[in-house]
């Protein structure tokens, strides 16, 4: 016996992972039009969404007409614990989601002659778009992320700076941060598909040396 139907689905964390960039981007041209709205600055609540990108700062290598902050969410794998879910159905999956954020700072010099430094400003990009995400992300909306009955729980365990390199040296005026993002939920298998019962054949009788041996003969086709 094999399996009958085609595999062609997406699984779980495949779905949830696509969620949570669909998620950001909607949030964030709401959060730009709402700050339009209050008479703010709309480029303060950018934040660029991609997903499964290694290196996603470098689309600033080719196009510096938008320097917003980026974000890239990507599934990092999965635990199974063996005491929930079945081996039949449907497994729990612990999931870790990598939600990789980075800023851009240019240096300048400010209306009073000061300076900015160009680390500073990316500094300041990239909390910028680490509050964004942790707050929609955590809102009470997104609890199951839009997915009651797939989605268990969602959670950020860690937020972590760290400086990214390009072929072993720290990229200039850019800075990153990883948000360890666990989400619960459920993976599901094939099934096996029923068949329709046509025909049994049972016979019953006694040996000679007293054994019952049963026959029964069935016919159930139309």
């Amino acid at each position: 016996m094999t399996i009958s139907e085609l595999i062609d689905k997406q699984d779980g964390f495949e779905i949830i992972r696509d969620k949570i960039a669909t998620i950001l981007a909607a949030e964030i041209a709401s959060q730009k039009a709402l700050a339009s709205g209050e008479g703010k600055d709309p480029d303060l609540w950018d934040v660029r969404i991609f997903t499964e990108r290694s290196d996603a700062w470098q689309v600033w290598l080719n196009d510096q007409s938008n320097m917003s902050p980026i974000c890239n969410v990507w599934y990092d794998g999965s635990d199974f614990p063996k005491n929930t879910g079945n081996v039949v159905k449907n497994q729990k999956s612990d999931g870790l989601f990598n939600i990789d954020l980075y800023g851009y700072g240019q240096s300048s010099d400010d209306a009073t002659g000061g300076h900015n430094p160009g680390d500073k400003e990316a500094a300041f990009a990239l909390h910028r778009a680490i509050r964004l995400v942790r707050n929609i992300l955590m809102a009470a909306i997104y609890t199951y992320l839009e997915l009651r009955g797939t989605v268990w729980r969602r959670w950020i365990s860690s937020i972590k700076i760290f400086q990214p390199e390009f072929n072993g040296k720290a990229i200039q005026n850019v800075i990153a941060a990883r948000i360890a993002f666990e989400v619960e939920f459920s993976e599901f298998s094939p099934q096996v598909e029923a068949e329709t019962l046509e025909y049994i054949s049972t016979t019953m009788r006694r040996q000679e040396d007293g054994e019952i041996v049963l026959e029964v003969d069935f016919d159930f086709s139309p």
